[in-house]
């Protein structure tokens, strides 16, 4: 994924109600390292990376470009949005648009949350790139993230197979 082009980063927080959407701070780094290594939040996603290894290889700051937000909670990470590029060799209906990404801990499941941050991120992205699509990928064996992205108003552009599953590929047109 490229980053999504020239934006001033970090912006000002983001708050919602509930949340507040802020650049990655060293304070964060356990509880990445949690988000990064659970089996439970990379059940789509291919698996999680070993504890030691995401521990020995994410920087004392992590994730800090533009287009990566942690969602806060009472000023505690429960989650990641991701706001990147799609490569220009990716499946051709997403190939360069703003793409966007998510992971959440296991304890902030059910609770709207995911649907509260995405809404306030694809805002900021509103505003920083009028007019700009939005692609989402997900397994369509995930129906948390499918209703989801329906919940965003992502409508289907195609399904097809990678890494040994059914994707579906979504567009938020503005």
């Amino acid at each position: 994924m490229d980053e999504l082009g020239p934006v001033d980063w970090p912006p000002a927080p983001l708050r919602t109600e509930r949340l507040v959407l802020r650049a990655p701070e060293a304070r964060d780094r356990a509880a990445f390292v949690e988000l990064l290594a659970s089996p439970e939040v990379h059940t789509y996603l291919g698996g999680p990376r070993p504890r030691a290894e995401v521990e020995r290889e994410l920087p004392e700051v992590p994730e800090r470009w533009p287009g990566s937000f942690v969602v806060a909670l009472d000023g505690a990470l429960i989650g990641q949005i991701l706001l990147r590029r799609t490569p220009r060799d990716s499946r051709p209906a997403a190939a360069g648009k703003a793409d966007l990404g998510y992971l959440f801990l296991p304890r902030a499941w059910g609770h709207g949350y995911a649907a509260e941050a995405c809404a306030a991120a694809l805002g900021w992205l509103d505003g920083a790139f009028p007019g700009e699509p939005v692609m989402l990928t997900t397994q369509s064996a995930n129906v948390s993230s499918m209703r989801l992205a329906a919940r965003l108003g992502f409508t289907e552009v195609e399904r097809f197979e990678a890494w040994g599953a059914e994707q579906w590929l979504g567009v938020r047109e503005v």
